[in-house]
């Protein structure tokens, strides 16, 4: 085992940001950019008639909608750290891709609206990352509205979420009267002036122990805010760190990203308490990340994030070892090599190549489809990562060419998006015309429009009549020739309604969630699945709600 790596493990940090939409968690992304000196000047999401925007948000349709449909992955450096950060679509269109970045991360920051307090899609982002017990760090949002009280805020969060809650800052007044936050760890006050979309500047900072000036300067929100604090401080626990690593207790702060009040304590915490990499788990056995030996897997793939060379960058996590530029890799799922040799880092869509990552790190591979979702890459050991999922689609359509001498377009788009996850594409086994499965209707939406601007290609996107898929496998408990035959002879039997996913993996189709039951009567062999793994891999369901 070498200890030559742990220096560099020790300094990454790999976390995701999740919340409910409009949150703000885009703007936050960008202000954390900001105040790491990765970018000078933050991009509004919501200006959509300027020429700036987000920087995580790359895709045309996202510029034209002001929301996030895909995640994207920066990185940047402060304080010594090297900081891996995965901005998320925040619309529950799109939790298929946020489920699998949150199999890559080390820790989580989760985004409130302060006037919505709990909502949603950030108790069913949160069940995700407490299925796998990952530490969750707290950001209450848009304190410069009107919202509602922090102490109901604190009460609420603890209630919906089931974990303890420590605040680690407490916000001075609300809306017109929001005068900062206070840093209960640093007995201060930071002061802000709206407006700032620009880092750098010395900030106004108050000793917490200057009551008098903190009243003379902030009144009664100053003095309501202090008698708030001794109540929350009796109230909370202390903060324990073996709790927050394993998901029980998670550090609350109070700000407004889109003024850059509190981004700067919530970039520290990321710092002091999100932890380095750890061991990740492969069906062989437990990897390190200070192992020598390269591994890592890919979590996501991104069809033409430059339209103009038709590119797919597979995103990987490194999960162990030291990866150089050019080094030979194994992809264990097809033994085919790779020795990439323009893999690179991420700030959105801007790209640096880089000569070398570790654990922790998320690396781009750009390739033409060898590299598929969950695929594991090592320098020759045969292991495969697990927990990567893929869940069946509630909601069907047709598509077909409206020129049908672009119908070659149309496949090759659809292949494409189709690896990347953001839809899934069937093919019939007793049809020509394909099937595109999805969670929500807007990713049918953003498949039309990226088939039009990306491939050239309008397609005809009309309802199916299907509303219910499962995969199919089979254990007849007579050895693996006799599941085949009888997984061929229900695929034989059922062929009108079976179609086959991206690596071609058997599901069945149905209109009614009766048709299963009377299905599963019948067929008391075939398991049937509403989640995949990579590479054909089962998993039992553990995400209610």
């Amino acid at each position: 085992m070498s200890t030559d790596l742990q220096p560099e493990v020790r300094r990454r940090r790999t976390f995701a940001i999740i919340s409910h939409p409009d949150a703000g968690k885009t703007t936050l992304t960008e202000k954390l950019l900001l105040f790491s000196g990765a970018i000078q000047i933050a991009g509004s999401v919501k200006a959509r008639k300027a020429s700036r925007h987000a920087t995580s948000d790359w895709m045309e349709i996202e510029k034209q909608r002001g929301i996030s449909v895909a995640s994207s992955v920066m990185q940047m450096e402060y304080r010594d750290c090297v900081i891996n950060l995965l901005d998320t679509p925040g619309h529950q269109d799109f939790s298929e891709d946020t489920y699998r970045v949150l199999t890559a991360v080390d820790a989580a920051l989760m985004v409130i609206d302060a006037a919505n307090g709990v909502e949603p899609q950030t108790r069913r982002l949160l069940q995700v990352c407490r299925a796998r017990n990952t530490p969750i760090l707290t950001f209450v949002n848009k304190m410069d509205r009107e919202v509602k009280a922090p102490l109901d805020l604190f009460d609420e969060i603890e209630r919906e979420l089931g974990m303890s809650v420590v605040p680690f800052t407490w916000p001075v007044g609300m809306a017109k009267f929001f005068g900062g936050v206070l840093d209960l760890r640093k007995s201060q006050m930071r002061v802000f002036s709206p407006g700032e979309d620009r880092a750098g500047g010395d900030e106004e900072m108050i000793d917490a122990a200057d009551t008098t000036t903190l009243t003379a300067r902030f009144g009664e929100v100053y003095e309501q805010a202090a008698g708030e604090v001794e109540l929350v401080q009796e109230a909370a626990p202390p903060f324990d760190e073996a709790d927050f690593l394993a998901g029980r207790q998670t550090p609350m702060f109070f700000g407004s990203a889109v003024n850059n009040f509190g981004v700067r304590e919530v970039l520290d915490a990321l710092v002091d308490l999100a932890p380095a990499p750890g061991p990740r788990a492969a069906i062989q056995r437990e990897v390190r990340p200070e192992e020598p030996k390269f591994s890592g897997v890919v979590f996501k793939i991104q069809a033409n994030m430059d339209p103009a060379h038709r590119d797919r960058i597979a995103f990987v996590r490194v999960a162990s070892g030291h990866f150089t530029r050019g080094m030979r890799l194994k992809v264990v799922r097809s033994g085919k090599e790779l020795r990439p040799n323009t893999v690179v880092s991420f700030l959105s869509q801007r790209r640096e190549l880089l000569d070398e990552a570790f654990a922790g790190d998320i690396i781009g591979i750009p390739n033409h489809g060898v590299l598929q979702l969950g695929d594991t890459l090592t320098e020759g050991e045969p292991l495969q990562f697990t927990g990567l999922p893929f869940f069946a689609p509630e909601m069907f359509r047709s598509v077909e060419v409206a020129d049908p001498l672009r119908t070659k377009q149309l496949r090759a788009g659809l292949t494409q998006l189709g690896e990347e996850g953001a839809i899934q594409v069937f093919r019939p086994v007793a049809a020509t015309l394909l099937l595109l499965g999805a969670v929500g209707q807007l990713q049918f939406e953003v498949v039309a429009h990226r088939l039009e601007h990306e491939y050239g290609v309008k397609a005809r996107i009309t309802p199916a009549r299907y509303n219910v898929a499962r995969w199919v496998t089979c254990e007849t408990g007579e050895g693996p020739t006799a599941d085949e035959r009888e997984l061929k002879r229900f695929i034989d039997h059922n062929a009108h309604r079976v179609a086959l996913d991206a690596v071609d993996a058997p599901c069945v189709l149905l209109e009614y969630a009766g048709e299963l039951r009377a299905m599963q009567d019948n067929w008391p062999k075939i398991r049937f699945h509403a989640l995949r793994e990579h590479a054909g891999l089962m998993f039992q369901k553990q995400l209610d709600g």
